[in-house]
Parts: C-alpha cells; sequence; structure tokens
C-alpha cells in the first residue's frame, strides 16, 4: 500500500459517500472518512476494513475535520479529498510525484490547460478570484484557486502549519501559514466535477465574510 492517507471529510455525504468510495476503491491508498459521532446513517454506508477507516470527531467543523485527520494521519502523505465526488482522484499520482519535491501541492480550477469546474456558480467563482487576487497581493502566494482544498502534502509539513481554524476559513490558513513558513508548495490544473448528491455545505455570503476577515487578521499578525 503507498505512503498516502486519503482524508475525506464526510458530513452528512449518505448520498455520495458510497459512490465515491467504490470510485477510489481500487486506488492502493488508505482512506481516512473523518465523521461527526451522531452521522449513524453516513457510518452505516461505509465498510470497515484494512484501508478504509473511520474517525470520529471529537468537535465539529470542515476545518475541524482536517485538523482531526491530518493529526490522526501515520503515513508519509496525506490528501485533503471531499466526499461529495467533486475533486477527481485522477489527479492524485501527478500530485503525488510532484510531492516528492515540495510540500503541498494545490490542485486549481482556474489553470489551463486542463482547468475548470461543473460545481462552481457565479458567485463562487467571483468570491474565489476576489479572495485568490487577495492572497496573492497581500500574502505573496502566487495561487489561482485558494479556496480549493483539494490539496495533497508531506504529512510532517501539513502537521507544521498547527492549523486553527474549525470551520471553512482552514482553506486560506493552509497557504498564508505555508507561506509563512517559507514552505515549497506549487500547484497543477484540476477539473471540478459536479457534486454526485446533496447540496453544498458552503455559505457563500456568511462564510465569505468569516473568510476576509480571517485574511486581515493573518496580515496584521
Amino acid at each position: 500500500m503507498q505512503n498516502l492517507t486519503l482524508i475525506i471529510p464526510a458530513k452528512n455525504e449518505v448520498e455520495s459517500l458510497p459512490i465515491f468510495l467504490e470510485e477510489i476503491n481500487k486506488l492502493n491508498y488508505k482512506k481516512l472518512i473523518v465523521l461527526q459521532r451522531e452521522d449513524i446513517q453516513t457510518k452505516n454506508v461505509i465498510l470497515d476494513n484494512e484501508s478504509t477507516k473511520i474517525l470520529n470527531q471529537k468537535n465539529n467543523g470542515y476545518g475541524n475535520a482536517l485538523i482531526e485527520g491530518i493529526n490522526a494521519c501515520k503515513t508519509e502523505y496525506c490528501c485533503i479529498i471531499n466526499a461529495d465526488g467533486s475533486m477527481n482522484p485522477s489527479y492524485l499520482v501527478d500530485m503525488l510525484l510532484k510531492c516528492e519535491n515540495h510540500d503541498l501541492i494545490f490542485a486549481s480550477r482556474y489553470l489551463t490547460p486542463g482547468g475548470g469546474s461543473d460545481d462552481d456558480t457565479f458567485i463562487t467563482f467571483i468570491g474565489n478570484k476576489i479572495f485568490s487576487f487577495l492572497g496573492n497581493l497581500l500574502f505573496k502566494l502566487n495561487l489561482s484557486d485558494i479556496l480549493f482544498t483539494y490539496i495533497v502534502g508531506k504529512t510532517k509539513s501539513f502537521k507544521m502549519l498547527d492549523l486553527k481554524y474549525v470551520d471553512f476559513r482552514l482553506c486560506i490558513e493552509i497557504p498564508i501559514r505555508a507561506k509563512k513558513q517559507n514552505l515549497k508548495y506549487t500547484s497543477i490544473a484540476s477539473y471540478e466535477r459536479s457534486r454526485i448528491g446533496g447540496k453544498k455545505k458552503v455559505n457563500a455570503f456568511k462564510d465569505g465574510f468569516l473568510i476576509l476577515i480571517a485574511m486581515l487578521k493573518f496580515l496584521v499578525k
């Protein structure tokens, strides 16, 4: 089994998760599915085996699911990949290869050729462009898709970030902390597929406001 763990946050993904797990079942990686303890319906669709394990969250939140998943990871590399099927696992091989010479590899929907999205809305597209511009202007991130959390990296590098945000603000915390700690990172083009089922858990306006405030706080630290 290759030295990579897929960290899969899966809150209320009873519709999407079985289909996504079937797709990645053939991949020779460990799968760590992070769930809220009370999410019994989603747990019931998971077959716990040698390569697929369930991690019960101690605290709630998307960011917290990723933090707990990263802290529990024991393989050399780990990957954040969502349970909704929008992040195509076909990019994992290239991302993992690039990670040999980098700490983190960010997938980007806005790099060409090859980037794109079937799941982006006009609002999320504009919001991402604005936040990516601000991240590049204020922190010199050199990233085209700051809000897309499809990321492969060295586990020790992820742990070095000492992430704090328990919600969607974590998406900008990862690259900003990586830049501040002089980690080596790059991006590859990635095409985002439509969600398999259910609704997005991001509130574009509320989470966008919180992300903006978080960026400003990082600026004055």
